[in-house]
């Protein structure tokens, strides 16, 4: 009777569990009948209930098969930041540097750790080399591991936590681990409680550590830096992807802003005498008058660092000092000559009609070629921050602050100004066949999306450090996108996502020596994207103008001016490829993609991962059937 009962018990069960297979997913999700499966080991970190970091280790499950472009996701347990933005971009690379049409595949993640864990962009340089590897049926060493974000251009990006990580890289067996170029030097802080008395005495010092040396004395981990996925890749499989061809000679000058800069500079010194003349003339009070001639002051010496830069070949530093000198004495000229509340409203009426005119001009423009869409998007992101001064100049104004009402609304008009130039500009440069605004829409949301990840990573990792920067920026770029400003929304996201790189890269550093070798390694980055973007018929022009701005900073001696660099020459380096059409990929295609593969040349065997197999219906079946698996269309 009891064998019965079990016997009964367990078909009963065996029909339940099956019947659990059989209810359709919301996605359509099915366990693949072919592809390759990758197994990897990834340091995160995770959070003590004291606040402090720990590393931890990971393991990606990661299938690649014949599909339709999707990309599912599990995470178990959850992590504390969301990686769909990550898992998405890592397949986005994969597919550009194998060349081949991911949409023709689909891809499964599961991440296994002990504990929650901070995820996030961490771990896209792990992903992508596993999709890469299951893409191509390489197997990968079970003795490396890796931390790093994958960037749109397949560089890999700082992180957080790197000692912690290489800690769990070591306790995982690890023989190897890659991390980011740049982030060998990592500076720890300890804080020490000394009571005195009744009072309690609280030092923090800082100490440099190379982690190179730091793991191999302790540890016996090699650490290495790795700078892009084509050699992480390496490290991982043995094998060797081709890099694209950088040329040889990579041409960054903006004269073809010369005519431009020499006659703003002209209109702008003949501004300044005019309105230094109408304040000497003008009947406000010695306290107003000093105060006005002091800002004069300080618009003549920007007018003056013009010239030098004029002097030195640097037209688009010149013309951002002419900018930013117009902005200081059309403020002084606008407030000696309003009289009263009724006037400065009448003032922010004629610049709103200004800016409906030069809005209606660069949104009406028929886009021709990538190059002449990069300025009109320069354009349009300056229309946007115009609108966002001139509605802090109506603020100003109702709360009776007539002087910075003044003020913001002269950086309106001259924002507005910089707009109507760089439209203009892309006329110039117009060619090639109509690019519609709506096809940036998914670049513009994989960059909202991305530079999302990051905040919210450092925001786990290190609280409040950029204050809310960072998170202001993203919700502007969100409301950009949502108005189907897509250019200005990728554009103000951009610059977001390089704040926060550069705040990870630059993390406790103020050694220059140290700053400035990655400096060197950014300006180099930044080169080489121009030269990718000539090399594809684009006249970079943003990335180039913005390459010279970074010059001007780099030419400084503080922390600051070296940050600044560092931040324009990131700016540099993603608007150079921002526009970049993926390489061309494999239009004829088997019905089952894996029947051909590029093969490419082998190191000496190397340890491989037991576990890499083909198919998936074995070790990560849970993440086509368990809990209904999150699903990410990729946009193309």
């Amino acid at each position: 009777m009891d064998s019965r009962r079990a016997l009964l018990s367990f078909l009963l069960a065996f029909i339940v569990l099956g019947s659990l297979f059989l209810v359709p997913s919301p996605v359509a999700a099915q366990c693949p009948s072919g592809g390759n499966t990758v197994v990897l080991k990834a340091p995160a970190v995770a959070k003590t209930p004291g606040g402090n970091l720990v590393g931890v280790a990971t393991t990606f499950v990661i299938t690649v098969a014949p599909g339709s472009g999707h990309v599912y996701l599990e995470t178990w347990p959850l992590a504390r930041v969301d990686m769909q933005a990550s898992a998405r971009l890592a397949t986005q690379i994969a597919g550009k540097v194998t060349g081949k049409n991911m949409g023709r595949y689909d891809v499964f993640i599961q991440v296994k750790a002990d504990t929650p864990i901070i995820g996030g962009p961490s771990a896209g340089a792990t992903m992508t080399v596993g999709i890469i590897a299951a893409l191509e049926g390489w197997s990968v060493r079970n003795d490396v591991m890796m931390t790093g974000m994958i960037n749109p251009d397949g560089t890999i990006g700082p992180v957080g936590g790197i000692l912690e990580k290489a800690s769990a890289a070591a306790s995982a067996g690890s023989k190897l681990f890659l991390i980011p170029q740049g982030q060998r030097i990592q500076v720890v802080q300890e804080t020490q409680n000394r009571s005195i008395g009744r009072v309690i005495q609280i030092t923090t010092t800082s100490e440099k550590v190379d982690v190179v040396e730091y793991a191999k004395e302790r540890w016996g981990l090699e650490v290495r830096e790795v700078a892009d996925i084509y050699d992480a890749v390496y490290y991982f499989t043995g094998h060797r992807l081709p890099k694209p061809e950088v040329p040889p000679i990579v041409v960054i000058d903006t004269s073809f802003l010369k005519d431009d800069a020499q006659r703003d500079y002209q209109n702008t010194t003949d501004y300044y005498n005019r309105v230094l003349e109408e304040l000497r003339n003008s009947n406000v009070d010695y306290s107003t008058y000093t105060a006005l001639k002091q800002a004069l002051d300080r618009a003549k010496q920007i007018i003056e660092g013009a010239r030098r830069d004029m002097d030195s070949g640097m037209y688009y530093s010149a013309l951002s000092k002419d900018f930013q000198a117009r902005i200081v004495i059309r403020q002084v000229q606008w407030y000696v000559k309003v009289s009263g509340p009724e006037e400065v409203a009448s003032l922010l009426n004629r610049v709103q009609r200004e800016l409906n005119s030069t809005e209606a001009f660069v949104s009406g423009l028929t886009i021709r070629g990538y190059t002449m869409l990069q300025a009109v998007a320069a354009a349009e992101k300056r229309v946007e921050e115009a609108k966002k001064s001139l509605q802090n100049a109506w603020r100003y104004y109702y709360n009776s602050d007539y002087w910075n009402s003044v003020g913001e609304a002269a950086y309106s008009y001259e924002r507005i100004q910089t707009a109507r130039f760089w439209a203009e500009l892309g006329e110039r440069f117009a060619g090639g066949e109509v690019i519609e605004r709506e096809s940036l829409r998914a670049t513009a949301r994989n960059y909202i999306d991305e530079s999302r990840l990051i905040a919210t990573y450092i925001e786990s990792m290190y609280g409040d450090a950029l204050g809310n920067d960072l998170t202001s920026a993203i919700e502007e770029a969100e409301k950009y996108y949502n108005d189907g400003k897509y250019s200005a929304a990728i554009f103000t996201a951009m610059e977001a996502r390089v704040r926060g790189e550069v705040f990870l890269g630059t993390l406790a550093i103020d050694d220059m020596t140290v700053l400035r070798e990655k400096l060197q390694r950014m300006k180099e980055a930044a080169r080489t994207a121009i030269g990718l973007a000539q090399m594809s018929g684009i006249h970079p022009l943003i990335a180039i103008a913005y390459y010279e701005f970074a010059e001007s900073y780099e030419r400084g001696n503080t922390t600051g001016d070296i940050t600044n660099a560092m931040t324009f020459y990131q700016y540099a380096k993603e608007s150079a490829g921002v526009f970049l059409m993926n390489p061309s990929e494999k239009n004829e295609l088997p019905a089952n993609p894996f029947e051909q593969s590029t093969v490419s040349t082998a190191s000496p065997s190397t340890p491989e991962s037991k576990e890499t197999s083909t198919g998936i219906c074995g070790p990560v079946a849970v993440v086509a059937f368990s809990l209904l698996p999150l699903v990410i269309k990729r946009r193309r």
